[in-house]
């Protein structure tokens, strides 16, 4: 006997439109979620009743939402519950939306138009558990399968393809032999879905306990939607750091980060994507020698393609462009790094050096693993002990250097980062007093300075 503790404002509804002679049972996502274990996001509602009998039952507590497609929004205890009523859905002439969908009053026909079988089941406290195609039995088995005929389904959204990949990330299932068959089959049609859909799934996919397996089974979805990665696929690296191939191992990268953190998850993706067009060999092996650049330049081909917004964008490009870089584990060397990208960025680097590194062959990266962590204790200290290492950080400020007799404008913003500069580098102390001196000792020095460069900028 399955239980499922239901909301008290979803309760209300469903015996309202039980006193009133309609069916009525929570549906989809949070029944899954229930008997999961996990608090669900949302409680959505289907019926027998028809719009308009919704809303007579429901009075004025009712939102027109969605009556194309028979849903009602309800307000209820405060919260507000989609309330659908049962339907069958016409031809997906665009494999997205139906082009028409019909009321019906039966729960299994509304029930066999959904997704996966984890997705098709309904609860109320009267009935209990409605499982009408084996939604159980694959939550037991930990399995992904559809509902009915998976290229149907696929013909009906082509996005399914990546809710299925998707699914099984999240809750690390696998997916079941025919609708993974289906999956291969069917891949092309993602190429009529809307890219800012295919990027809201790619990243809940990616952030995912399963997402190693998936990237690995399913490399040719992943490059059907990101075809920059295709060359990567089965791209033997030939070098002793490697035990993968540059797809393998970016997938190891990957599934390597644990963190909520969207920006590193998406540049581990697209670390190494520019790797085959730098492949260089001789007797020691493969070389992949300034492959950072490219990389950088194919992945701000795929996030605009994705329409990723503009922040998300700018973190992605500089932490691929910067993930093969050296860093000292020195107060001085971490101050430069954090004068050049701030402290987030820098975090994030690390973060992608650790799930990059840990992706190459056992034995060879434990040394340089350790070296990350000690990085980020002296990122640590350099915070914690409040170093300088931005304009801001300095004891000195804009009006100081123009009251010291530098001209206003651009020449006042070259001395504080020559002064940051010299801080940052050890060469003199973050002292109001000492700061000041120098710049009434080398006044004239940096106006000359300045006026020299202000020259070969105009030419």
């Amino acid at each position: 006997m399955f239980e499922i503790s239901i909301p008290t404002g979803a309760k209300k509804i469903i015996s309202l439109l039980q006193s009133n002679g309609y069916a009525a049972y929570v549906v989809g996502g949070c029944v899954r979620d229930s008997l999961l274990g996990f608090e669900p996001k949302d409680w959505d509602i289907c019926t027998s009743a028809t719009p308009e009998e919704v809303k007579h039952c429901l009075s004025n507590r009712t939102i027109d939402t969605g009556l194309k497609h028979g849903t009602i929004t309800v307000i209820s205890d405060d919260d507000n519950y989609e309330v659908t009523t049962y339907r069958v859905d016409g031809n997906y002439s665009d494999n997205r939306h139906p082009d028409k969908v019909k009321f019906v009053t039966s729960l299994t026909e509304d029930l066999a138009r959904r997704d996966f079988t984890i997705n098709a089941m309904a609860y109320n406290d009267t009935d209990g558990l409605v499982d009408k195609f084996g939604g159980i039995t694959d939550l037991e088995h930990k399995r992904i399968s559809c509902v009915g005929n998976p290229d149907d389904r696929f013909a009906e959204d082509a996005l399914r393809i990546l809710r299925a990949m998707r699914f099984a990330s999240t809750y690390g299932f696998s997916i079941q032999q025919q609708t993974a068959e289906s999956i291969h089959r069917n891949k092309k049609r993602l190429d009529n879905i809307a890219y800012e859909r295919i990027q809201t799934e790619l990243i809940r996919m990616l952030h995912g306990s399963g997402i190693l397996q998936i990237l690995l089974d399913f490399s040719d979805v992943v490059s059907t939607i990101i075809p920059e990665l295709k060359p990567c696929v089965g791209f033997d690296q030939n070098n002793r750091y490697h035990q993968y191939d540059i797809y393998e191992h970016i997938s190891h990268a990957v599934s390597n980060y644990t963190g909520d953190d969207a920006s590193v998850k998406i540049a581990l993706l697209l670390h190494d994507i520019g790797k085959p067009l730098c492949y260089t060999e001789d007797e020691k092996g493969g070389h992949f020698h300034g492959h950072a650049l490219p990389s950088r330049d194919l992945a701000r081909v795929v996030l605009d393609r994705l329409r990723f917004d503009n922040k998300t964008k700018a973190e992605v490009l500089e932490l691929v462009l910067y993930h093969d870089s050296v860093i000292e584990a020195t107060p001085k060397t971490i101050r430069r790094w954090l004068a050049k990208i701030g402290e987030q960025r820098l975090r994030q680097l690390i973060a992608v050096k650790k799930a990059d590194i840990a992706a190459h062959k056992v034995g060879t990266y434990e040394e340089r693993l350790a070296k990350c962590d000690v990085l980020l204790s002296v990122v640590d200290e350099v915070i914690d002990k409040q170093q300088c290492f931005s304009i801001k950080n300095l004891s000195i400020n804009g009006n100081d250097i123009i009251k010291l007799g530098i001209p206003e404008g651009v020449a006042v913003g070259r001395v504080l980062r020559t002064l940051l500069n010299m801080v940052i580098a050890g060469e003199i102390v973050n002292e109001t007093d000492i700061l000041k001196r120098w710049v009434s000792e080398n006044e004239q020095r940096t106006e000359k300075s300045f006026c020299k460069e202000s020259q070969k900028e105009r030419r």
